[in-house]
């Protein structure tokens, strides 16, 4: 063979393997896209577990990369633990407790982004770890931490989030109002801005925000084809983990997918449950106009329903034996971020009852009312957290005074816009406000070391986002 049919032999391989990459990858993709609105990325995936996830993979591989890398240099900051180590833990831990769907779901991202992103090298490892990096950051490390030192677990669970769920006569047409606004390290909050519209070929259809990699919500807010809505904030100063139990990302996505009702969601959450993300649920149901909490722990949960009233989420626990067992909470401290923001959660329910609707949903989470003075303010207590503002910080979450951590985004919805799989979103500060990060460090150069993963928060616009086909 001369060299010049050589090397027209070896094109014509070149690009059939090419062809056969792009029917592949054609094939995977069925009906799913993106759409940029609002500060996020909408992105609609449709199948079985597998191509969703590489639909996932693929339409947010540059994401997944960023927010990878920022965890990973985040991380290690903060627990003193390379990402090797959360690979690892994934492996071993998470890994041999997880269901079929969910691994080939974790496997097809991995796929996925290293299809559409030469160079990338992530594996399943990499994705489970990221899904479950605050169940090993701040329950799992804690716990080894004592372990080496000899002495007591020191809860490093963070005052995540603010929200509300209200029925009945609390509501102007007495059906479901839900809503929700996340807190988190702005270094990873300013990140979450994935909203993933799911059709998969088993289970319900599911309409969720999270951050990019996730195969759950992850901040947990939550509208599924058969008319089940749920969010939550996590119980404060929480302490244990069971490394033999399931992950609670695992519980969580199968919740979405599968559970039809409140009792649905409870199984499904209470079954094997390993502790991690241990959290205060909100949920409804649109067929029975009912909405629950449900307080879980790992020893202890309970469960309040009603078809007339609310429930209220700012990462107070109630359980008095789920307290006395599982936390180092102090009940009696009213001085608490927790307790000033239940307050003030309490306060606008009365003011607001029977006008409650998803564009007072959406004031209410912008909030700045601090119900310990009665006065306007931007800090820890307000519904709206801004904790780069407070030179207290919040102590009893392990936040330093002016730490560049509080609300992050918002969503609200109602029972006839979920019935019709739709929400409203603002990513940013509910209120309003912009954060930047490089004037921030500049003030406050204790935190300038997170600079080369720091950026600025813009406040967007409430989108209305619905899923679409």
């Amino acid at each position: 063979m001369n060299l010049k049919k050589l090397a027209i032999l070896i094109i014509i391989i070149i690009l059939t393997v090419i062809l056969a990459i792009s029917c592949g990858t054609k094939g995977m993709m069925r009906g799913s896209f993106r759409e940029d609105r609002g500060g996020w990325a909408y992105v609609h995936l449709e199948g079985t577990s597998r191509e969703i996830g590489y639909q996932h993979g693929w339409h947010l591989a540059a994401e997944i990369d960023d927010v990878l890398k920022t965890l990973s240099f985040y991380l290690e900051k903060e627990t003193g633990r390379a990402w090797s180590f959360y690979r690892e833990a994934a492996e071993k831990i998470f890994w041999p407790k997880l269901d079929w769907p969910i691994r080939m779901e974790i496997e097809g991202i991995a796929e996925g982004l290293r299809a559409r992103q030469a160079g990338l090298k992530y594996d399943r490892f990499d994705i489970a770890a990221l899904n479950g990096w605050m169940e090993l950051a701040w329950y799992y490390v804690p716990g080894l931490d004592a372990e080496k030192s000899g002495g007591v677990v020191k809860p490093k669970a963070p005052p995540y989030c603010s929200a509300f769920i209200a029925t009945g006569s609390y509501t102007t047409d007495g059906r479901i109002i839900i809503a929700h606004n996340a807190w988190v390290e702005y270094i990873i909050g300013s990140r979450w801005n994935v909203l993933l519209d799911i059709m998969p070929d088993t289970g319900h259809r599911i309409l969720m925000d999270a951050l990019p990699g996730f195969v759950h919500s992850g901040d947990d807010f939550v509208v599924n084809g058969a008319g089940l809505l749920y969010t939550e904030t996590t119980i404060s100063q929480f302490n244990g983990f069971a490394k033999d139990g399931t992950p609670e990302f695992a519980r969580a996505r199968k919740a979405a997918q599968y559970a039809s009702s409140i009792d649905d969601f409870v199984r499904i959450m209470t079954t094997d449950g390993n502790g991690a993300y241990a959290n205060d649920w909100l949920m409804g149901d649109l067929k029975t106009n009912e909405i629950a909490r449900l307080e879980l722990g790992l020893r202890n949960h309970r469960v309040w329903r009603t078809t007339d009233g609310y429930f209220v989420g700012a990462n107070f626990p109630l359980d008095e034996k789920l307290i006395t067992e599982e936390t180092t909470f102090d009940p009696n401290n009213a001085g608490q971020s927790v307790y000033i923001r239940r307050d003030r959660w309490n306060q606008l329910m009365a003011e607001n009852k029977g006008t409650i609707d998803v564009e007072k949903a959406m004031e209410f989470l912008g909030d700045h009312l601090d119900a310990s003075t009665g006065a306007r303010a931007s800090n820890g207590n307000v519904l709206c957290g801004h904790v780069d503002n407070d030179p207290k910080g919040l102590p009893e979450f392990a936040w330093p005074p002016l730490f560049p951590g509080g609300s992050v985004q918002g969503k609200a919805t109602s029972a006839a816009l979920a019935k019709e799989m739709k929400m409203w979103a603002r990513m940013g500060h509910p209120c309003g406000e912009d954060f930047l990060a490089e004037p921030f460090a500049a003030a406050h150069p204790e935190f300038a070391w997170q600079l080369p993963y720091l950026q600025d928060m813009k406040a967007n616009p409430w989108t209305l986002f619905e899923g679409k086909k």
